[in-house]
């Protein structure tokens, strides 16, 4: 799966890993996160994050 990258804060979404804190369980893909999810280090929404090169 893709991961993604915050262009504000460089935290990476692993599809692998998810976003345990934040309730999303591994496996979930970053298009499948819900529309509301926020980075979980600096609060931007999904439209700052593009994929890993």
């Amino acid at each position: 799966m893709q991961r993604y990258q915050c262009m504000a804060c460089s935290y990476v979404y692993d599809p692998a890993v998810g976003d345990p804190d934040s309730g999303i369980d591994p496996g979930t893909s970053f298009a499948d996160l819900p529309e509301d999810w926020v980075c979980p280090v600096c609060g931007v929404d999904k439209s700052m994050f593009e994929p890993e090169e």
